[in-house]
């Protein structure tokens, strides 16, 4: 199906730059239907007659949808519109977070707190025994390096990592789960050092993740909301007593 040039001469020529017009056009080509997920984009003069735009702005506008995970270039095939899954669209909301400055680090983790607390309540009543299986076995190699004596602190956060991520995606909501994704990035850094400086806080976190698993294991939602929100607690907490030296060098 041919795409529909711009509703009105106003949408097509005037309110921002050609590019804008690129991007908004293509936007409204997907909301209507006529461009769907998996579907290859126009060849690039058809297109650009069709939005009332010269080349140029069009293959900008073409590049910046490919940046927020709308469109994909393949080489020698063309640009096709995305399968528009959550992971991708949401992805560049993690950028933006990276770029947040360290005054920033409490309310991101205030925000992820909310979402990681409802998140455990809805994978109480979703999860499945072989999640439940795979959540029990991060623990077990995270009591395996605390017994150590000397733990990789690293290992411990990519347990802590992939023990949360678990239970994200059993909440069986993808736009849940790429949103606590995105915010990841950044409160990893603030949940190593943390493991790195705060005594006891890794024996601390080891056992609150025991106690949000015990509430998945025993599918009680509401259990499992208020584990998870006194481990994330412990987090913010820590990031308002957190030494001033301790803090730079998280820069």
């Amino acid at each position: 199906m041919s795409p529909k040039a711009p509703r009105t001469a106003e949408e097509g020529r005037g309110g921002g730059s050609q590019t804008d017009v690129v991007v908004q056009g293509i936007k409204r080509l997907i909301i209507e239907g006529t461009l769907r997920p998996g579907d290859r984009l126009p060849v690039e003069k058809d297109l650009a007659e069709a939005l009332g735009v010269s080349r140029s702005p069009l293959r900008e506008g073409v590049r910046a949808l490919s940046m927020l995970g709308v469109l994909e270039t393949r080489q020698g095939d063309g640009t096709y519109v995305t399968a528009l899954d959550s992971s991708l669209l949401l992805a560049p909301m993690g950028f933006v977070v990276d770029l947040q400055d360290r005054s920033g680090a409490p309310h991101l983790h205030a925000v992820r707190r909310i979402l990681e607390t409802e998140a455990a309540a809805l994978a109480a009543t979703r999860i499945s025994a072989d999640d439940l299986a795979a959540a029990d076995e991060v623990l077990r190699r995270t009591e395996a390096e605390l017994a150590d004596g000397e733990p990789d602190h690293e290992v411990l956060i990519d347990n802590d990592i992939a023990f949360h991520r678990i239970i994200a995606k059993s909440a069986a909501n993808p736009v849940l789960e790429a949103l606590i994704e995105a915010l990841g990035g950044r409160t990893t850094r603030d949940r190593l050092w943390r493991s790195i400086s705060q005594k006891g806080a890794d024996e601390s976190t080891h056992s609150e993740h025991r106690a949000i698993l015990a509430a998945l294991q025993g599918h009680d939602p509401d259990r499992a909301r208020t584990r998870m929100a006194a481990h994330l607690f412990g987090v913010e907490d820590y990031l308002h007593q957190r030494p001033v030296d301790t803090e730079a060098m998280a820069r």
